[in-house]
């Protein structure tokens, strides 16, 4: 069975939930069209250079020599035969990936890239959260998702989490924390009284699924917070006879909070040279086992990749961007591929009406080759854009965001999200590319 997606959209009825979740990871091989797919969990899209190259040998020797990230960070083989399961677990052992046999489901934490690095307001808007609360640049949720980590790891109660649970820690510019997670962490700022040093540090504020309101967290206390609530959601589905994969599917099950959450502007990393290393993006978040040894080789040590199919190497030089951007990799901000997701589509995925990927690619291309580049070059705001080849939309973003939804006859193009207002719109092939640009400059 395949993975099943979530409810398309804020409100949408909640699905059956009278099974287990389906959703693939390193021991629980899925079946796709193209072979078998295994997803390996990286909380914090965090990864050392050795660990690299050895998911890039992986998956060469196992698969189809490529490897793809998700919308939170983590990375997924395909290709690979149905027999070699037991070689692919050695293999990531050997590295430190699979801590755990029976919790690396549910290992699913997504973390700030840019945490430590630069401010909270430096994430190429000026607006982050970090800026309007105050937050002080380093917090170190890196720290926050390895503690958090190996406490999931040895929790019994834990493995009984969906793998569709999702955490998500941010270092106050309102990254993560837009990604719809259940468990949220917002790292708090240095107060309103505006002392200096930890001690006058505002509290971190928990978020619980969808709520407008915070419950503060005591310092030294984050990662405590967020697997006690974890841990209230099951004893709350099982005290009420309920089945949930999700916070937000049963918002009525825990209190709300009491802080109003400031504003969640969700900005990826820009790509490009940042202060204190380097952003890269991957078309559809794909690349070659060559292109991973080309991050290798340009990081400093550490990879980390992002929810938005991207990746960060802190401390990495300058120097190195234009050998990314000769190995494939997006380098320079301004084109249309940013935020521009699609799923699998055909030949990988029998559901799908449409080899999507391609087709995507194709409109997108046109839209960078075309004057303006969709408004990028001018500055205007650019909605996320993502392809299905079926009604499941695998893999489409938070938010707001426009979804083209293949139909067989071409596609239907609607703007989706909170507070969508815009009526969708059939079009051919050849019309697809125009329609996606102008849907994509939205602002209302």
């Amino acid at each position: 069975m395949p993975p099943t997606p979530d409810a398309i959209a804020p409100g949408a009825a909640v699905p059956d939930r009278g099974r287990a979740d389906a959703c693939p990871g390193a021991l629980r091989l899925h079946q796709a069209d193209d072979g078998a797919l295994a997803r390996v969990r990286l909380p914090g899209g965090l990864l050392t250079d050795r660990q690299v190259l050895a998911l890039a040998e992986a998956a060469e020797a196992l698969g189809d020599g490529e490897l793809e990230t998700t919308s939170r960070g983590n990375v997924q083989l395909r290709g690979l035969a149905s027999h070699c399961g037991a070689e692919l677990a050695d293999r990531l052992r050997a590295v430190g990936l699979l801590p755990s046999d029976t919790h690396e489901r549910v290992r699913n934490i997504v973390a700030s890239p840019l945490a430590g690095l630069t401010g909270p307001a430096a994430d190429g808007t000026g607006t982050g959260v970090g800026a309007a609360s105050g937050a002080a640049p380093g917090t170190d949720v890196q720290a926050w998702v390895r503690e958090l980590d190996a406490r999931l790891c040895a929790s019994d109660w834990a493995a009984g989490l969906s793998g569709k649970f999702l955490f998500a820690l941010d270092d106050g510019r309102g990254d993560v924390a837009a990604l719809d997670a259940d468990v949220t962490l917002i790292a708090g700022g240095p107060g309103a009284a505006g002392g200096a040093g930890p001690a006058s540090a505002a509290p971190a504020l928990l978020r619980l699924g969808r709520a407008d309101h915070g419950h503060p967290v005591p310092r030294g206390q984050e990662v405590t917070a967020v697997l006690d609530a974890a841990r209230a959601f099951l004893d709350a589905l099982r005290a009420n006879g309920r089945r949930a994969w999700h916070l937000r599917e049963t918002p009525d099950l825990l209190p709300a909070g009491t802080v109003p959450l400031p504003a969640l502007p969700g900005t990826p990393p820009a790509v490009g040279a940042l202060p204190g290393g380097l952003s890269v993006g991957m078309r559809f978040g794909r690349a070659g086992a060559a292109q991973w040894r080309a991050l290798a080789a340009a990081c400093a040590g550490e990879v980390r990749l992002t929810p938005w199919r991207g990746a960060v190497l802190p401390g990495a030089s300058a120097d190195r961007l234009s050998a990314l951007a000769s190995a494939g990799f997006r380098t320079a901000p301004g084109s249309a591929w940013e935020r521009a997701t699609a799923c699998t589509g055909l030949p990988g995925c029998a559901r799908s009406l449409a080899d999507v990927r391609a087709e995507a690619a194709r409109a997108l291309d046109a839209a960078d080759g075309a004057d303006g580049a969709e408004g990028a070059d001018a500055g205007l705001p650019v909605l996320p854009v993502h392809w299905s080849g079926c009604a499941r939309r695998c893999g489409h973003p938070a938010g707001r965001w426009v979804d083209v939804l293949a139909t067989g006859q071409g596609y239907r193009v609607t703007v989706n999200g909170p507070a969508a207002t815009g009526a969708a719109v059939d079009v051919t092939n050849e019309e697809m590319a125009e329609a996606v640009a102008e849907a994509r400059r939205t602002t209302k």
